[in-house]
């Protein structure tokens, strides 16, 4: 436990030390004149009291006890300490997928706004964990630092559209390299990752996914949206429905769920699969998921409870005055 002084301007009343000098330089030579007035220095022994030997040590005792007592002052003032604590606590990467097919609306009133609500509602319920945010289709980025300010990532995460990623697919390898460059800096025990996705139009990616996660210390929990029976999937432009996504003979596809992937994605990296199509269940379930492994975070905390020293230093500067007074109870100088 290190302590240090936590405001250096009150090392200023130090300047009280040269100011106290000079005052008593100049005190010494105003009282020798002022006996050399009165009388000649041959007469001195006589007319006045004799100073014991010890007094020609009361400048110094002053100004040494003056110095204690600025010390005294200054760590009762601003003494601190630096001490290292370890919170428990997850950062926590929502995995947001933003293809097409997360468009389609057999859940009310689509995947992908489902999808964003349980990023919300998950968030409400969390305290201290950091949340960061990465939206993935063919490509993936991040759209928010890891952080504590669940407002600002509220804001974020209303934002998002499908639209936001031109290339489309969903590739999880692409959108795990980004969490992991995210996670660069955190223990790997507190690494958590929270996919939401259909599962659909996997690239084929998700072993890679896998194993980069596992080599990260990645825990995965992955929440299902989307219906097994499925549905159509809108087509827009600049805001308007233009018809749904047809195969190449011109038939309407049909999006379904496709939780494999998710499951084994999940499973494999020590997390659990959610189903994600209940609103008032799957938050809770995403939070029980996230505690299975809490990390542990350390963190250097100046505490203002620091261990203060200022009543050694006052009661060395009390002695020394006190020593002055036993012995020159007029508070004299010897010159």
């Amino acid at each position: 436990m290190d302590w240090y002084l936590g405001n250096y301007w009150y090392l200023l009343l130090l300047l009280l030390l040269p100011l106290l000098a000079i005052f008593l330089v100049r005190y010494l030579k105003w009282k020798k004149r002022k006996k050399e007035l009165f009388a000649d220095s041959r007469f001195h022994e006589h007319l006045f009291e004799k100073q014991s030997g010890f007094a020609k040590f009361f400048p110094a005792l002053y100004l040494l006890g003056t110095l204690f007592l600025i010390f005294s002052i200054i760590d009762l003032l601003s003494g601190s300490e630096e001490i290292k604590t370890n919170q428990k606590l997850n950062n926590v990467i929502f995995m947001l997928d933003v293809s097409n097919s997360m468009n389609a609306e057999d859940i009310d009133p689509s995947r992908l706004t489902e999808a964003k609500n349980l990023i919300i509602q998950t968030m409400q319920r969390m305290k201290n964990d950091k949340v960061g945010i990465v939206m993935f289709a063919g490509q993936a980025t991040s759209i928010m630092p890891l952080t504590t300010d669940y407002t600002s990532a509220e804001t974020y995460v209303g934002a998002i559209e499908t639209n936001s990623m031109q290339i489309q697919g969903t590739d999880f390898l692409n959108g795990m390299k980004v969490a992991v460059q995210k996670f660069k800096n955190v223990n790997k025990d507190a690494r958590k990752i929270v996919l939401l996705s259909d599962g659909e139009d996997n690239e084929g990616n998700d072993e890679a996914a896998i194993r980069l996660a596992k080599k990260e210390g990645i825990m995965i929990t992955s929440v299902g949206i989307g219906s097994d029976e499925g549905a159509p999937v809108p087509e827009y432009a600049f805001g308007q429905l233009m018809g749904y996504k047809a195969d190449m003979s011109g038939q309407t596809v049909i999006s379904k769920r496709q939780t494999g992937a998710l499951k084994k994605m999940s499973e494999s990296t020590g997390g659990t699969y959610i189903d994600g199509n209940n609103i008032n269940e799957a938050p809770d379930q995403i939070i029980d998921a996230l505690k299975k492994k809490t990390g542990s975070s350390s963190t250097m905390v100046k505490s203002q409870n620091a261990n203060h020293y200022y009543q050694y230093f006052l009661a060395f500067s009390l002695l020394l005055f006190f020593l002055i007074y036993l012995f020159n109870p007029k508070r004299d100088f010897n010159v």
